[in-house]
C-alpha cells in the first residue's frame, strides 16, 4: 500500500503524540508500506517553525530530512497536475496545504492518513 501522511499524523508520529491511531501506526510500521508526505507539508511545518507557532526539538531543516530518512517516508513532490486538481475541489476546506493534500491523493490514488474530518467530505479515501 501506497499512503500520504496528512500534516498532523506526520508530527504526531516524529513526536510519539498519543492521539496518533493505532490504525495509523499500524501503517506506518509495516515496512511493505510506502509512507510518503507531501512538500506541501514540508512547506507548512516551515512557514510555522519560522512564525514561531510550532514548536520543535530541532530545525525543522534537520528534523524533517533526518525523520524522513529515519522512517523510510518518501517526500512527494508537488507537480502540475496536483496544483491543477485544486481547482477542482469543492471549497470544503479553506487551508491551501489540506487543499494541495486532497489534490495529491486524488491524483495519486492515494489514501491520506489522517484524523480531519473535512478531508474526509472529499472524494478520497482516508485511513484514521
Amino acid at each position: 500500500m501506497r499512503a500520504l501522511l496528512d500534516t498532523h499524523s506526520y508530527l504526531w508520529w516524529v513526536t510519539g503524540d498519543p492521539r496518533l491511531s493505532d490504525r495509523v501506526r499500524e501503517v506506518i510500521e509495516d515496512g511493505r508500506n510506502e509512507v510518503l508526505l507531501s512538500v506541501a507539508s514540508a512547506w507548512e511545518l516551515a512557514i510555522k517553525s519560522a512564525l514561531g507557532r510550532l514548536d520543535l526539538s530541532e530545525p525543522i531543516d534537520e528534523l524533517l530530512p533526518d525523520s524522513l530518512a529515519r522512517n523510510g517516508f518518501r517526500p512527494l513532490a508537488v507537480e502540475l497536475p496536483h496544483a491543477l486538481r485544486v481547482a477542482r475541489l469543492p471549497p470544503i476546506h479553506t487551508d491551501p496545504f489540506d487543499r494541495m493534500i486532497v489534490a495529491q491523493a486524488q491524483v495519486e490514488d492515494l489514501p491520506i492518513l489522517t484524523s480531519d474530518p473535512a478531508i474526509t467530505r472529499y472524494a478520497v479515501d482516508t485511513i484514521w
